[in-house]
């Protein structure tokens, strides 16, 4: 088995860490298996190092400075290793080894990363490879940096380059939990998650592995998420599961947009739930919600229009805050999902844009860590998706204008 473990910051805080972490690489080693380590700065190094950073610096000097704390922790791992008697490399910019590089726009170049990463592989026959997270090389050989989570970029990305059977994300959680264990009582471990939802955990705060990771995990490489003090690397945690869809995709079937509007309604606890609830009782499935300071708007299907104007009606009638409910007909939905939509500036404007050009108006749009959806008269889709289809691209990070 071929295997990519990250090891945060946390886990190696300190000489005690890292030799826990060298422990745990030198089983698998014993154990017959290839290992590509990629090693995080230690504890908080990178942000000790940029505080320290008091004076006019370009990008080239910040990242070369920063650019020390992995430096540091792949010759602590392999002189840990070494003391137990495991062949080790380590790896850093520069070295002919050195897999990422990126273009003369700073994005990391796909097909040499790949060229280079399959090098390294090579390589593991006869040693481990310990590589820098977080950095990559420029065009001109220099350094820059990967961004926000970029040591566990680097390990999905090597993991999916080089092949790997499993990519795992060693770090200071007991891998993805029910709960904030320090918020909510009871919370436990989760066996199993999709890409999509802890991609929409991640945009929203879970801090398990950067989301801009999983744009490299395809359906043949398995991801997994570890505690450091776990020990052994190739079991528990939580497993990440399938590929995150990048596409756009129309809705066959008309919507009908049901709106139920009150005063100050955002501030009447439990509204949401009671309304959806006797959408519910009725059997009546919801596509989508919107909300405002003086109403709620429920997406249905039109066949089931009336149906729900009705229930939501006899709700309004019993609800003193509620003052009416209007069902207006037929619209239709665009979806475009995949990468880091929302948290892309301009991204919205790629989208709306054009549509907006063509003089189509955008009746609504919901959005969410992973996609937007778009709605417009149900005799505009076939144009509306024509346009989004030939202004947009969809990539593995996400959407660009085409």
């Amino acid at each position: 088995m071929r295997v990519v473990a990250k090891f945060g910051g946390t886990s190696l805080g300190d000489g005690s860490r890292v030799e826990r972490a060298a422990d745990s690489i030198a089983s698998v080693v014993e154990d017959g298996h290839q290992i590509a380590v990629v090693a995080s700065a230690m504890g908080s190094t990178t942000d000790e190092l940029l505080d320290e950073i008091t004076f006019e610096a370009d990008n080239a000097d910040r990242a070369e400075i920063v650019s020390m704390g992995e430096r540091t922790s792949v010759r602590m791992l392999k002189a840990a290793l070494a003391a137990r008697e495991v062949n080790a490399t380590f790896v850093e910019p520069g070295g002919d080894l050195w897999p990422v590089i990126t273009d003369s726009h700073g994005e990391v170049d796909a097909e040499k990363t790949q060229e280079r990463a399959a090098t390294l592989a090579e390589a593991m026959d006869d040693t481990v490879p310990v590589v820098t997270g977080f950095l990559a090389e420029t065009p001109e050989g220099g350094v820059t940096t990967l961004g926000r989570g970029g040591s566990d970029t680097t390990a999905v990305m090597l993991g999916n380059y080089m092949d790997a059977d499993e990519v795992v994300i060693v770090t200071d959680v007991e891998g993805v939990m029910t709960g904030d264990p320090g918020v909510v009582e009871g919370a436990r471990n989760v066996a199993r998650i999709t890409v999509d939802e802890l991609r929409n955990l991640s945009f929203r705060g879970a801090e398990v592995i950067a989301p801009s990771a999983l744009s490299y995990k395809d359906e043949a490489l398995d991801v997994r998420v570890l505690h450091y003090q776990h020990g052994d690397l190739t079991t528990g945690g939580t497993s990440i599961e399938g590929t995150f869809q990048n596409l756009v995709d129309m809705e066959e079937d008309p919507l009908a947009c049901i709106t139920v509007a009150g005063r100050a309604i955002r501030n009447r606890p439990g509204i949401l739930c009671d309304l959806s609830e006797s959408l519910y009782r009725d059997d009546i499935n919801i596509d989508a919600v919107a909300s405002g300071m003086d109403s709620i708007t429920f997406y249905v299907n039109t066949d089931v229009a009336q149906h729900a104007e009705a229930t939501l009606h006899d709700e309004v009638v019993n609800d003193e805050l509620l003052s009416s409910v209007t069902n207006e007909s037929d619209f239709a939905v665009i979806r475009i999902m995949g990468g880091e939509l929302p948290n892309r500036p301009g991204v919205i404007n790629e989208i709306v844009g054009p549509i907006a050009e063509a003089g189509i108006t955008v009746h609504d749009l919901i959005t969410s860590a992973t996609s937007v959806a778009v709605f417009v008269e149900w005799d505009e889709r076939e144009d509306v998706l024509s346009i989004v289809q030939e202004n947009v691209a969809i990539s593995h990070d996400g959407v660009t204008r085409a």
